[in-house]
Protein backbone atom coordinates (compact mmCIF):
# COMPACT_ATOMS: atom_id res chain seq x y z
CA UNK A 1 0.00 0.00 0.00
CA UNK A 2 2.90 2.32 0.57
CA UNK A 3 4.08 2.39 -3.23
CA UNK A 4 0.20 2.91 -4.32
CA UNK A 5 -0.24 5.92 -2.12
CA UNK A 6 2.80 7.54 -3.27
CA UNK A 7 2.03 7.02 -6.80
CA UNK A 8 -1.28 8.52 -6.22
CA UNK A 9 0.03 11.27 -4.61
CA UNK A 10 2.53 11.49 -7.22
CA UNK A 11 -0.52 11.59 -10.10
CA UNK A 12 -0.82 7.82 -10.99
CA UNK A 13 -3.92 6.13 -11.63
CA UNK A 14 -3.27 3.13 -8.92
CA UNK A 15 -5.15 -0.58 -8.66
CA UNK A 16 -5.25 -2.95 -6.30
CA UNK A 17 -5.96 -6.59 -6.08
CA UNK A 18 -4.44 -9.81 -4.95
CA UNK A 19 -3.42 -9.92 -8.79
CA UNK A 20 -1.30 -7.50 -7.71
CA UNK A 21 -0.23 -8.02 -4.04
CA UNK A 22 -1.58 -10.64 -1.40
CA UNK A 23 -1.19 -7.89 1.56
CA UNK A 24 -2.90 -5.42 3.23
CA UNK A 25 -0.47 -3.65 5.19
CA UNK A 26 2.84 -4.64 6.82
CA UNK A 27 2.92 -8.00 6.99
CA UNK A 28 -1.33 -8.39 7.08
CA UNK A 29 -2.54 -10.83 4.50
CA UNK A 30 -5.21 -9.36 2.64
CA UNK A 31 -8.29 -11.62 2.79
CA UNK A 32 -9.76 -10.31 -0.19
CA UNK A 33 -10.00 -7.60 -3.19
CA UNK A 34 -12.53 -5.63 -1.16
CA UNK A 35 -10.30 -5.32 1.74
CA UNK A 36 -7.56 -3.99 -0.61
CA UNK A 37 -9.98 -1.86 -2.20
CA UNK A 38 -11.81 -0.79 0.92
CA UNK A 39 -8.06 0.50 2.34
CA UNK A 40 -6.59 2.76 -0.36
CA UNK A 41 -9.91 4.09 -0.62
CA UNK A 42 -9.88 5.04 2.67
CA UNK A 43 -6.20 6.62 2.91
CA UNK A 44 -7.02 8.27 -0.69
CA UNK A 45 -9.49 9.62 0.63
CA UNK A 46 -8.06 11.13 4.23
CA UNK A 47 -5.49 12.36 1.95
CA UNK A 48 -8.38 14.55 -0.35
CA UNK A 49 -7.51 12.75 -3.44
CA UNK A 50 -10.69 12.41 -5.40
CA UNK A 51 -11.28 8.07 -6.39
CA UNK A 52 -12.94 7.26 -9.72
CA UNK A 53 -16.58 5.74 -9.56
CA UNK A 54 -16.93 2.31 -11.74
CA UNK A 55 -18.83 4.52 -13.94
CA UNK A 56 -16.32 7.25 -14.65
CA UNK A 57 -13.63 3.97 -14.55
CA UNK A 58 -15.00 2.39 -17.23
CA UNK A 59 -14.78 5.61 -19.19
CA UNK A 60 -11.21 6.26 -18.62
CA UNK A 61 -10.11 2.14 -19.43
CA UNK A 62 -12.70 2.69 -22.43
CA UNK A 63 -14.98 -0.25 -21.28
CA UNK A 64 -18.18 -1.60 -22.22
CA UNK A 65 -20.05 -2.65 -18.91
CA UNK A 66 -21.54 -5.88 -18.27
CA UNK A 67 -24.82 -4.54 -19.62
CA UNK A 68 -23.15 -3.89 -22.74
CA UNK A 69 -21.89 -7.03 -23.54
CA UNK A 70 -23.42 -10.87 -24.22
CA UNK A 71 -22.57 -13.10 -21.23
Amino acid sequence: MPFVTMGALNGANVRVGLEDSLFAGKGKLATSNAEQVALIRSILELLSLEVATAEETRAILDLKGADNVAF
